[in-house]
């Protein structure tokens, strides 16, 4: 049984190119960084005594800056190529992160919000573009899935990580952040092969053609409309449902962040095994409406009543960890097919925007429940992610495959 289940695990990373297993290296640093934002919603309300819309705004505003960021990270990833963008994004905003953890007025925090999430946001096209360039066309799927069982891994750990920093101080999780922040631009810059002459070579090649934008492509719209509300759903989980927990059920940092890792973990373990063992038994639709209202009803957990919050805070974010392996790396695939060497960045940047749009929406989430209570709240979540999943259940795949043939 044990030689059966590593042989799985072998089979499931087989195959993949050297600079993918680089790429995800670095992204697994870079998530163990990323152990901030998840806990801003707790530093605004707990080390900075504000009320629980000025959380809201802080999120928001991380949200703008990174719709602003992925825009610009998408335009400059055809113009330039995937690595400087990677490269100075990462030490930018590292810097950045190091300055915010040393402000403490507030109207200052909130241009920091942006300024960071813009450099942050700027990486997202830039690190898509480099994975589809490094990946054949056989093994994309697994491909974004290594990158997000990097990302998970880095995730789980930093998230765990940061619980425990944030008991302690939380101003040292954005000079963690900062720090790792920039090793990982040093690590792009010294591990990651340089492409020569990208930008004469992209200039060159698109001077007779005509290059369909993303903004063109309706079922691409439609796609990441839909993409956005569930990136809207996927958000409060990992901003909002903190503060409840500690507002409502009463769990400290420490196991709030234990608690969230536990979707990283999972994630890290099982996500590889299992999209080598379903992919193309069904359409990649199938996956992600399951995954969708999988979701849903991970979100159904916490209107239950209380009395064991742990137990419901770890079966809500299992609810949640396998709806997102079953939606997600279907989702990355589709974005990624439907575009091509000459517009991949800005296909990369406009599925960023999306989630970076989502980033905003916590400020409504946390006037919902501010204003009306949070079981409103999540019951409002369930019924946009149902509404999602019918939404992808009905776009036409069979017109998203003739699109593709005359991209």
């Amino acid at each position: 049984m044990l030689r059966q289940i590593l042989n799985t695990y072998k089979t499931s990373f087989t195959g993949l190119s050297r600079e993918t297993w680089l790429l995800s290296g670095v992204i697994l640093l870079n998530r163990c960084g990323y152990m901030a934002v998840p806990f801003m919603g707790l530093y605004v309300t707990q080390s900075l005594n504000r009320p629980e819309s000025d959380a809201g705004l802080i999120i928001s505003l991380f949200g703008v800056g990174a719709i602003l960021g992925a825009a610009a990270g998408g335009k400059l990833t055809d113009m330039f190529g995937f690595r400087p963008v990677q490269i100075v994004s990462s030490v930018i905003g590292g810097l950045l992160f190091l300055a915010f953890s040393q402000i403490t007025n507030f109207t200052a925090l909130c241009v920091m919000s942006v300024l960071i999430s813009f450099f942050y946001d700027a990486f997202r096209p830039a690190n898509f573009a480099a994975i589809a360039a490094y990946s054949s066309p056989g093994n994309q799927t697994r491909s974004y899935s290594l990158n997000r069982l990097a990302t998970n891994i880095g995730f789980s750990f930093g998230i765990a990580m940061g619980g425990l920093i944030a008991s302690i101080n939380y101003k040292l999780l954005f000079l963690v952040d900062g720090v790792v922040s920039i090793l990982v631009g040093l690590a792009i810059l010294l591990l990651l092969p340089a492409v020569k002459g990208f930008r004469k070579a992209a200039i060159e090649k698109t001077k007779n053609i005509i290059v369909r934008k993303p903004w063109q492509d309706v079922w691409f719209i439609k796609f990441v409309l839909l993409t956005c509300l569930f990136a809207t759903c996927f958000f409060l989980m990992f901003r909002v449902v903190p503060v409840f927990f500690k507002k409502e059920w009463h769990i400290d940092e420490a196991m709030i962040g234990l608690i969230l890792g536990v979707n990283g973990a999972i994630i890290a373990l099982l996500e590889m095994v299992m999209i080598s063992k379903i992919e193309n038994k069904k359409s990649p639709q199938f996956y992600i409406v399951t995954g969708v209202l999988i979701v849903s009803v991970s979100f159904m957990f916490l209107v239950l009543p209380s009395s064991f919050p742990i137990v419901l805070a770890l079966l809500c974010v299992i609810g949640f960890t396998f709806g997102e392996m079953f939606s997600m790396p279907f989702i990355n695939t589709f974005v990624i097919k439907r575009s091509n060497e000459f517009n991949r960045g800005q296909y990369a940047a406009g599925f960023s925007i999306a989630w970076s749009v989502a980033q905003i929406t916590p400020v409504a989430g946390f006037y919902i429940a501010e204003k009306l209570g949070y079981n409103t709240l999540w019951l409002s979540s369930v019924v946009l992610l149902l509404f999602c999943a019918y939404g992808y259940y009905s776009l036409n795949y069979n017109e998203q495959v003739t699109d593709e043939k005359n991209n």
